[in-house]
């Protein structure tokens, strides 16, 4: 499995992002074949290699021969789409891709989805940019994607809607959730499309997770800016598929360190904590300040919003604030099993690796609840729902 990370600290484009595809070794003239097939026309699609401050890269233009482009409703681009020779999950993120421009501008122009004039996203090198990093993904097996924040750059840019402040009102609202910022530079550094393209492929926007790195390229932009108009594509391997793990992924720890609360609460506090979305909850004995026994709370979250958590921790501890850094998970693969006892079903844990079965564990739950209905030891429940379980597969 290959995985992506995106360096967009001089923003990105549609034409950025397939650059840089080239430069990772996606073929060209197959890319060309395949968007042939689209029933589309009147463009060329031209690469060459270009410096930027110094950084060599790859700048693909989809120069149009026929200028005078027609306006498109969704449907329209969906049917090209749909008639081209692709393969299943290509239309299907090209689609994707499309439907959340069209979504981005039924919001800013208070009209339905389909009513939508896609105006200069819906041009040929729109199609030709989204289609194109929809192929790359499938050609080049990348499986997960995560960006940069995304250099947004400020100013004002003339559209069809006349002179509007950066980012776009249709970019902006495709942002929502990601992390953006400006560092002053002037222009467009985050084009609509490059904005429908990443943020629908990113899973994560921060920094760079833990990779084996397999090979750094460039796609290069139209501007000259102070700083190298590039965007990094890196490839490589994931964490997990380096420790020999099928699952990684990313988590928040939010932390407190606490001395003057009752102890009693702490069960009260963990509950709230698990029943609200925490992964895990734990607490740690410390030694703080004038030498007073402390503990630490510490707290794993992998929700895309941690305000909830964050909430709780303030309003149900005696902390004036707390800690949070971003952490690398690597996971076994788990699955549940039911097995039938003498007293009921007891569920199974069971954790894997590339398939093969490393951890079983009956549910502590489910043999407590038997336990205590039928007033047997837990103990005996435990030992049968693994003996079951045991027989079943030898």
């Amino acid at each position: 499995m290959v995985t992506a990370y995106f360096n967009c600290s001089s923003g990105i484009s549609g034409n950025m992002i397939l650059g840089s595809f080239v430069a990772a070794g996606l073929d060209l003239e197959e890319l060309k074949g395949v968007l042939k097939t689209l029933p589309i026309s009147g463009y060329e699609i031209v690469v060459k290699d270009v410096l930027k401050q110094g950084i060599s890269a790859k700048h693909l233009d989809v120069k149009l021969l026929n200028k005078q482009q027609p306006h498109r409703h969704l449907c329209h681009i969906e049917s090209i789409i749909n008639e081209g020779k692709l393969p299943s999950e290509v239309k299907g993120l090209a689609l994707k891709i499309f439907r959340k421009l069209a979504q981005a501008e039924a919001k800013v122009h208070g009209t339905d989805i389909q009513k939508v004039h896609f105006h200069e996203v819906g041009a040929v090198d729109a199609i030709i940019d989204i289609v194109g990093a929809a192929w790359g993904i499938y050609k080049l097996g990348i499986t997960k994607v995560y960006s940069s924040p995304l250099n947004v750059g400020q100013g004002t840019i003339k559209c069809a809607h006349g002179l509007m402040p950066i980012p776009a009102p249709a970019t902006a609202e495709l942002l929502k959730d990601a992390v953006t910022y400006s560092n002053e530079v002037q222009g467009e550094l985050v084009t609509p499309t490059g904005a429908a393209i990443i943020t629908t492929l990113t899973s994560h926007f921060g920094s760079q997770p833990p990779l084996k790195v397999k090979q750094t390229v460039y796609g290069a932009g139209t501007w000259d800016l102070p700083i190298p108009n590039v965007l990094r594509l890196i490839l490589g391997e994931e964490a997990g598929e380096v420790f020999g793990v099928d699952d990684s992924d990313k988590a928040m720890v939010i932390e407190a360190n606490i001395d003057d609360m009752n102890p009693e609460f702490y069960d009260y506090l963990m509950e709230k904590l698990f029943n609200a979305g925490a992964v895990d909850v734990y607490l740690t004995p410390v030694q703080m300040k004038k030498n007073r026994p402390g503990t630490l709370i510490s707290v794993t979250s992998n929700l895309e919003d941690h305000s909830a958590l964050i909430q709780i921790i303030l309003r149900e501890t005696t902390t004036i604030g707390l800690r949070m850094y971003p952490v690398d998970r690597v996971k076994l693969t788990r699955e549940w099993q039911e097995v039938n006892t003498s007293w009921g079903q007891v569920r199974i844990k069971i954790s894997k690796n590339k398939n093969k079965i490393l951890n079983v564990k009956p549910e502590y739950a489910d043999c407590k609840t038997l336990a205590e209905k039928n007033g047997v030891p837990l103990k005996e429940i435990w030992q049968e729902a693994l003996r079951v379980f045991l027989q079943q597969k030898s």
